[in-house]
């Protein structure tokens, strides 16, 4: 079936688009609570109730003892006192009893074993007379008969659990979990786990989402990838709206040659909205087919996960009768300038870290097809539609992806990039649950000016002196005059060229990148290995702006060797370790210290003692290290300097 290839029905800013699809549903009735069902109390955790539960018995629902001791009447312990003892007969007078134990018909008070002195098998002796009632629970002391135990609407708890057995109930009417249906798409898509070719792309988005809709207390069903099909598509929604509540595609939703999605929904349904004015995800599509809810979200995973919580995670919460709670916002520094697009309404992710008592936020990769930005990141802050970016320094509210209990317990490393430090902050949350590293790359230098501003606990650097041929020391005294800095080693590395497997462009030095045949990928201006790559460029007479490539930029070591094994660069500058972990070649160029530079006032805190605990003294560590490749250890853990 042929579709014409259309463009973005709007560019809808995001409250308006929220607004118009929800004016819509509710003129179709759609969102609103679904009908109940009865399931077994011990299967309600986090369900929610769709009528309210009211207590059939009451709790005790009899006199029961609140102490050991023993029942009495306490009319037969008046006058009993320390000066005149009065003894009371065994059963007629008292009845031994334990917690719990229900009251004989017509005793009323207990007195506690340790005010009891046994006389003998028949008769105790009291030296304090009883008041009514004294240590006993009585009937509906807990709950009452008729008593309403929990709301409708309700998310069941632990303990709510409880007090529904207790009241007399062994089920309870729950709403019935909104069925939702994932459906991926794309002819590129390949199931986890298949052997993959050039071109594939595995379906991990459907899993993450089914994730989150049942995170959100929905019962998802993910779909078999759908082919760029129109015709298929357009039979896999139709079945899909029979049998859920409500049908998420993901991808397909842009204006490509082969996205059309939202051409078949206007073909079944009715499309209300195409193209939110959001970053990422701007090609949503709010629809409505056969009476149920239609969205098609974005392919790549930031912008999936993103528009999943903006348009589909309030229907489903509408459906089991909930709000949507206000996210957790806290506010913090921005650490650096961050510059957005003009009228568009930008989501950024940040990683967080408590600083002298400042919460810092860090930006982390921005694009929307880069997962990892979204397991890293600690929250997210909203660039309004009508700034240009929101300036360093400056005060933001961040909606929490992670507890702040967490984030306060987390050691803040901003510098230059190592595989070393991936495994360091592995190994210090293996050893120490309760603490994070926060690494985020901006080279050495931006490094050493993020603790100048006070936004981190420690750098990595590898800044050569040119004219000492000292690493790092130089540049911290002219760069932090006036903090002192504990510098202490991590490792020595070897840097060289990586290359494809057999070296096919026979590379064996700077040299060889004045050949137009060769073609480089860089490192961030500021970054340790730039001022390497710089340093050999002048020693050899080599003007930059003739080596192709130099301007194309990375911002680690691994995005260095995935630019060489995917073909985007002949070769690059990097450590031995990455060159290892993607099966590429490497060309030694030098050795280099590679140092952590930790603020002093930081440094006897216990967060970075547990750091550096596991550097000086874990073997694990340092072995797993030194499998890496090209790395020495011998001076790991050592003080090289204090400035």
């Amino acid at each position: 079936m042929p579709f014409k290839r259309k463009k973005y029905l709007s560019n809808t800013p995001l409250a308006e688009a929220l607004h118009i699809y929800n004016e819509a549903l509710k003129a179709a009735n759609i969102g609103t609570p679904l009908a109940g069902e009865r399931i077994a109390i011990a299967d309600a955790l986090g369900r929610v109730t769709s009528e309210a539960v009211i207590a059939k018995i009451s709790s005790p629902f009899y006199h029961s003892a609140a102490m050991d001791g023993y029942t009495v009447k306490f009319i037969d312990t008046f006058g009993a006192a320390e000066t005149r003892p009065k003894r009371l007969e065994v059963p007629s007078q008292a009845v031994a009893v334990d917690t719990g134990d229900p009251l004989p018909d017509g005793f009323d008070a207990v007195i506690m074993i340790e005010d009891v002195e046994k006389v003998s098998e028949g008769e105790i002796e009291i030296l304090k007379a009883a008041t009514p009632w004294q240590h006993v629970r009585l009937v509906g002391e807990d709950i009452v008969a008729t008593e309403l135990i929990i709301s409708e609407n309700h998310v069941i708890r632990p303990v709510d659990m409880a007090a529904m057995l207790a009241s007399g109930h062994s089920t309870v009417m729950v709403r019935k979990r909104p069925g939702i249906a994932i459906i991926p798409t794309g002819t590129e898509l390949v199931e986890p786990g298949r052997d993959l070719r050039r071109g594939d792309i595995i379906d991990f988005n459907s899993t993450m989402l089914s994730a989150m809709a049942t995170e959100y207390g929905a019962a998802a069903g993910r779909k078999k990838i759908v082919k760029d099909d129109a015709a298929l598509l357009k039979r896999t929604i139709l079945d899909a709206v029979v049998e859920n509540d409500l049908v998420v595609i993901n991808a397909g939703s842009s204006a490509g040659r082969e996205d059309f999605t939202a051409h078949v929904l206007a073909e079944v349904g009715r499309v209300f909205v195409h193209g939110v004015n959001i970053k990422p995800g701007k090609p949503v599509i709010l629809a409505v087919v056969q009476g149920k809810p239609v969205i098609g979200i974005p392919g790549y995973p930031v912008s999936a996960a993103l528009t999943f919580n903006l348009f589909v995670k309030p229907l489903l919460f509408a459906f089991q009768g909930r709000s949507v709670p206000p996210a957790d916002t806290i506010p913090a520094k921005l650490s650096r300038q961050v510059a957005s697009s003009l009228g568009q309404e930008e989501f950024v992710r940040v990683k967080l870290g408590s600083v002298s008592g400042n919460l810092i936020a860090t930006p982390v990769t921005r694009g929307a097809g880069a997962l990892m930005s979204l397991v890293r990141a600690d929250g997210i802050i909203r660039v309004p539609a009508e700034s240009e970016g929101i300036a360093g320094g400056q005060i933001v509210p961040v909606e929490l992806l992670r507890q702040s209990q967490e984030i306060a317990h987390t050691v803040v490393c901003i510098g230059s990039h190592d595989n070393a430090l991936d495994v360091l902050g592995n190994f210090l949350k293996k050893k120490h649950p309760e603490l994070s590293l926060s690494s985020a790359h901006v080279g050495s230098m931006g490094g050493l000016l993020a603790l100048k501003r006070g936004e981190a606990h420690l750098a990595g650097t590898h800044l050569l002196d040119e004219v000492t041929g000292e690493y790092n020391v130089s540049y911290i005294k002219k760069h932090l005059p006036g903090i002192k800095v504990i510098l202490v080693n991590l490792v020595y590395r070897t840097q060289g060229f990586i290359v494809r497997s057999g070296n096919p462009k026979t590379i064996r030095g700077f040299e060889d990148l004045r050949r137009p045949d060769v073609v480089f990928v860089n490192r961030q201006a500021g970054a340790g290995t730039r001022l390497l790559t710089d340093l050999y460029l002048k020693r050899l007479g080599i003007d930059p702006n003739s080596v192709k490539g130099y301007h194309h930029e990375e911002f680690t070591h691994m995005a260095v060797a995935a630019a060489v094994v995917s073909g985007a660069a002949d070769t690059g500058l990097a450590v031995l370790s990455a060159a290892r972990a993607l099966g590429l070649d490497f060309v030694p160029v030098a050795q280099e210290r590679y140092d952590l530079a930790i603020v002093a006032e930081y440094f006897d805190t216990p967060m970075l003692q547990a750091l550096l605990h596991i550097v000086r003294e874990d073997r694990e560590f340092r072995e797993q290290i030194v499998k890496m490749g090209g790395y020495d250890v011998s001076e790991m853990g050592s003080v090289i300097a204090t400035l």
